[in-house]
């Protein structure tokens, strides 16, 4: 996997970078969980989602917030990590200009950080949030939600219940021409112990669909 190590706000970021396929690939960028709890680009939910994007041609990044890894700098709550993923986001587009719109993606504290940076740039066409911490931080920035998305989540999840993510859903889906679909996989927890296959499955089979409905349109104007 190639590495790929860019200037950030505070120092260098470390990050794994593929290449897309085509002349004009979208862009996807994956971001981990809390750097305090051990999440770092190399945390399993992330390689599947990253891989999931990978296979679907996209150009494909995650990398390690600020101080995890070989990433430069401290953990700074969100706001320092926000900023990270922007220059990580800037960096792809300089990479692949003339890209095809860009998805964000991520677990826990990487899916609250993608919702943020969702909001900040209207390039980002979809996300995926996996484990989304409804219960743990304020998403009321996210008025109105300016994409569609999935989230999905562990049904015994004991860091955030189940239930504060459909009150989330609830109020996102509320929105004129915003669909929010929801997943709640049973008998696996926050990190998804003993259901990967079928939360890749699940967001494989929503990036499908989601991809089909934009392919469409144009083969139907040829």
């Amino acid at each position: 996997m190639p590495e790929v190590i860019f200037n950030g706000s505070d120092g260098r970021l470390e990050g794994r970078y593929v290449h897309g396929e085509g002349q004009n690939p979208p862009l996807a960028l994956i971001l981990h969980p809390h750097p305090l709890h051990g999440g770092t680009m190399n945390n399993r939910v992330v390689y599947t989602l990253f891989h999931i994007f990978r296979r679907r041609g996209f150009s494909t990044l995650r990398f390690n917030f600020r101080g995890v890894g070989r990433s430069q700098g401290v953990f700074d709550h969100g706001q320092g990590e926000l900023r990270d993923a922007a220059v990580a986001l800037d960096w792809m587009q300089q990479v692949n200009p003339g890209n095809n719109g860009a998805w964000v993606a991520g677990f826990g504290f990487g899916a609250w950080i993608a919702m943020q940076l969702l909001m900040r740039r209207p390039e980002v066409q979809g996300f995926i949030c996996c484990s989304l911490p409804a219960n743990l931080y304020d998403f009321s920035f996210l008025a109105p939600c300016p994409s569609s998305g999935l989230i999905v989540h562990g049904e015994g999840d004991l860091v955030t219940p189940t239930e504060a993510v459909i009150k989330l859903v609830n109020k996102l889906s509320q929105q004129r021409g915003i669909i929010i679909d929801f997943h709640a996989i049973e008998g696996t927890d926050h990190f998804f112990r003993g259901a990967f296959e079928e939360l890749e499955e699940v967001c494989e089979a929503y990036l499908d669909k989601r991809l089909e409905a934009t392919v469409e349109p144009a083969a139907l104007g040829r």
